[in-house]
Formats: structure tokens, C-alpha cells, sequence
């Protein structure tokens, strides 16, 4: 019984931290927690049972999230035949899920606090690590022009992405990629 008092914890909190990513990227962190809870389908007892307040709910969801990139990069790395195709992988990845607009929906002081935030310091160096590693790769297999680097990586991870009408998120997506890797190759680049 117990175990699955844990595992339904669990649930709820992933829940909550899945709703609350959701609601943060449509309209900031200053919605009320009421509306995460509904949006969770779990009672504002339940979430302040998890998120004593907002400010825990902030680098929950921050934490979450930070992980989750960590883990694509980290993924992209190994599993990419070079590391050209790893960044690329991961910069598609972070276009796909929408990263942009969740960057701008969270106010600059909610943003800083994150960055700042030294209980996120290490997840945050795993995501840089991984993202230098790959792009120093990609420098010496002479993929990516020498002016890019992990700086410009991080900024690209949130690209914002405008859907023409008649077109796909996803073929938006594709159209945007293609020209923003394009530009990230040398001068005079052409694939073996």
C-alpha cells in the first residue's frame, strides 16, 4: 500500500510539474496556483502539499525542465553519428518543444532567479558541458564555423519560431532549421 501511496505522489507531482511548465509557457509565472492545480486535475491542497509556495513551484518546474534538456543533449551527443548532427538533433529538439516561448513568457526577474538559482547550478553546467563538448567536435571536424560557439548555441536553443499560415508548426519548424544550420556552416562549406 505504501508503495503506491509513493508511486501516486509521484503522479501527482509530475503532473503538477508537467501543468505548470504549460500554464508558465502560455501566460508567465504569475498565474494563480489554483489554475496549475486545475490544469494538473489534482486540488490546490495537493499541490501546496508538494509546492509549499510559488517560488518552490518555479524552480520545481525549472529544475524539471533543465533536466530534461540536460538529458536531450546528452542524448544527441551519443547517439548522432558527429557532432554536427548532435547539435543539430538538439537545436530541432528545443524548436519542437517550443523553448522560445517559454523563455519569453517567464518574466526577466523569474529568468534571472533560475539562473542564479545554486540549487540549479549543477544541471545547468551539464547542459553547457555537453553543448561546449559538441561544438568543439563539430569545430575540429570543421562542421561549424569558428565564430559559433556554445554562446550561440544557447541563444539558437531558443529561437522563436513564426508559423505562416498554411503551414505546419512542424514545417515551420523544418523551413527555420534548415536556414539557421545552413548559416551555422563554414564559409564555403560542402558535405563530403
Amino acid at each position: 500500500m505504501t508503495e503506491h501511496l509513493r508511486a501516486d505522489a509521484q503522479g501527482n507531482r509530475d503532473q503538477i510539474l508537467s501543468a505548470a511548465l504549460a500554464v508558465f509557457r502560455e501566460r508567465g509565472t504569475e498565474v494563480p496556483m489554483k489554475e496549475i492545480a486545475d490544469r494538473a486535475a489534482v486540488g490546490v491542497g495537493t499541490l501546496y502539499r508538494r509546492f509549499p509556495d510559488r517560488d518552490a513551484l518555479v524552480t520545481a518546474v525549472a529544475d524539471a525542465h533543465l533536466r530534461r534538456l540536460a538529458d536531450m543533449v546528452a542524448t544527441a551527443g551519443r547517439e548522432e553519428a558527429t557532432a554536427w548532427l548532435g547539435l543539430g538533433r538538439f537545436l530541432r529538439e528545443c524548436a519542437e518543444m517550443r523553448l522560445g516561448a517559454l523563455s519569453s513568457a517567464i518574466e526577466p526577474a523569474a529568468h534571472r532567479a533560475i539562473q542564479h538559482d545554486p540549487r540549479l547550478t549543477g544541471v545547468r553546467d551539464s547542459i553547457v558541458g555537453h553543448i561546449t563538448e559538441l561544438t568543439e567536435r563539430a569545430h575540429r571536424d570543421g562542421e561549424l564555423r569558428a565564430d559559433a560557439g556554445p554562446g550561440d548555441i544557447a541563444v539558437l536553443m531558443t529561437l522563436q519560431i513564426y508559423v505562416r499560415d498554411a503551414e505546419s508548426y512542424a514545417d515551420a519548424v523544418r523551413r527555420v532549421l534548415t536556414v539557421v544550420l545552413d548559416g551555422l556552416r563554414p564559409p564555403g562549406y560542402s558535405a563530403r
